[in-house]
C-alpha cells in the first residue's frame, strides 16, 4: 500500500473499525504491495458499554498483544456529511475531523457503513459472491453494480467500475439512503401491509418492510388475512421459528419478505442503471439458502416492459464474514493509496 503516515513512510498497518447502533468491531488489518486485504480476528464491543469511540479504542488496544497500528478507517452507520455524526442508535459523537488527533492516528479514512460494504463488494474475489438469480457469472468489469443491503434497516448504495483508454481499471463508491424511499406494493397482500403500516405511520417507507424488524408488521398481516389472533411478538422470533420451518405463519412471513426485497432490489437497479445487483446485510446471508427457491427472482424479474433486460442481469449475495471492516480497509487504500 502507498499510503504514507506523517513520518513519510508507507503505511501497510492499519485498524478497521464498523461502528453500529448496537455493536462496534475492531480488527488489526494489513494491505500486501499487491491490494490483498488480510483481516484479523474481529473484537466486538457493545457500545453502551463505553462513553465513546475513543474510550472503546482504548479497551481495544487493551486486548491487543502489541500497540496497534496509527492508522485506521472507519465504518459507521449513519450519513457521513459533516464534521460531526451523531449515532442513531447509541449515545456516541463523531467529530470526523478530529478523529486522528482524539485517537493519536497518523492516517484515516472515515465513510458510511454501508458504502463500506459496496467498496467490500467492489473488492471481493468471485468466490465469495455467490449466484442468486439472472445468469451464472461474475459481476462484470465495467458498470453501476447496486449492493442492497437488510438487515436492521435498509442498506442501499452502489459501485460504478470503469476503465482507461490505457487499460486502467478503478471503481467510484455512492452511498445513499435509499432504504428511506416509499414502499411499492404489488399485489393485495402488500396492500394489506401497506394499508397497516399507515395506521401506524404517517409515511411508509421501504425498509418499514424490507428490513429485520419489518418482518413483524409482514408477520401481523398475514394473520390478519387468514383472520388469526396471534400475540405480540418480536422480530428475532418470527426469524427464528420462520428460517427454521417451525411455525406455519412465520415460514408465510419470511417467503413474504424474500417476495418484497426481490421487488425492491429490481427498483434499485432500473434506478441506479445497474449491469448487476448484489445483496449484502446479516439478514441477506441468513436467508442464502432460501432466496434462489423463493419467489426473489420473480419478482426482481416483475418490472413490465424491462422483464427481459432484468433477466439478464446477475444478482449474487457476498459471504464475506466481515464485510464493513473488509470495505472499510478497501476505502482506506482508495483514499490514501
Amino acid at each position: 500500500m502507498s499510503a504514507a503516515g506523517r513520518g513519510g513512510g508507507p503505511i501497510s498497518e492499519l485498524v478497521a473499525v464498523d461502528i453500529g447502533g448496537t455493536h462496534a468491531r475492531f480488527a488489526l488489518a494489513s494491505v500486501a504491495p499487491d491490494g490483498t486485504i488480510t483481516l484479523g480476528e474481529p473484537v466486538t464491543l457493545r457500545t453502551s458499554d463505553h462513553a465513546s469511540l475513543t474510550t472503546a479504542w482504548e479497551a481495544f488496544e487493551r486486548r491487543c498483544d502489541r500497540p496497534v497500528p496509527r492508522a485506521a478507517a472507519i465504518a459507521i452507520a449513519g450519513p457521513v456529511t459533516g464534521e460531526t455524526v451523531r449515532m442513531t442508535n447509541n449515545s456516541w459523537v463523531l467529530h470526523t475531523g478530529a478523529l486522528d488527533r482524539q485517537l493519536g492516528l497518523d492516517a484515516v479514512s472515515v465513510l458510511n457503513d454501508f458504502a463500506a460494504v459496496a467498496h467490500a463488494v467492489a473488492r471481493a474475489p468471485d468466490d465469495q459472491l455467490v449466484h442468486l438469480a439472472g445468469p451464472d457469472q461474475p459481476l462484470p468489469e465495467l458498470g453501476t453494480i447496486s449492493v442492497i443491503g437488510p438487515g436492521t434497516g435498509l442498506g442501499v448504495a452502489y459501485f460504478h467500475r470503469f476503465g482507461g483508454p490505457d487499460g486502467t481499471r478503478g471503481y467510484r463508491v455512492q452511498a445513499t439512503e435509499g432504504g428511506h424511499i416509499d414502499f411499492a406494493p404489488i399485489d393485495s397482500v402488500d396492500d394489506l401491509i401497506l394499508h397497516r403500516l399507515r395506521d401506524r405511520h404517517r409515511r411508509v417507507s421501504t425498509e418499514r418492510v424490507v428490513s429485520g424488524p419489518g418482518i413483524v408488521a409482514i408477520h401481523a398481516a398475514l394473520a390478519a388475512l387468514e383472520k388469526r389472533t396471534v400475540s405480540e411478538t418480536d422480530d428475532r422470533t418470527i426469524w427464528d421459528k420462520g428460517l427454521a420451518g417451525e411455525d406455519s405463519l412465520a415460514a408465510a412471513a419470511v417467503d413474504r419478505f424474500c417476495l418484497a426485497l426481490g421487488s425492491v432490489a429490481g427498483d434499485y437497479a432500473l434506478a441506479h442503471g445497474s449491469s448487476a445487483v448484489v445483496i449484502a446485510g446479516g439478514l441477506g446471508y441468513r436467508l442464502r439458502e432460501i432466496l434462489p427457491t423463493s419467489g426473489f427472482a420473480e419478482r426482481f424479474r416483475f418490472k413490465g416492459r424491462y422483464e427481459q433486460m432484468m433477466a439478464s442481469l446477475p444478482v449474487r449475495l457476498i459471504i464475506h464474514p466481515q464485510p464493513g471492516l473488509f470495505g472499510a480497509v478497501a476505502a482506506f487504500h482508495v483514499e490514501h493509496g
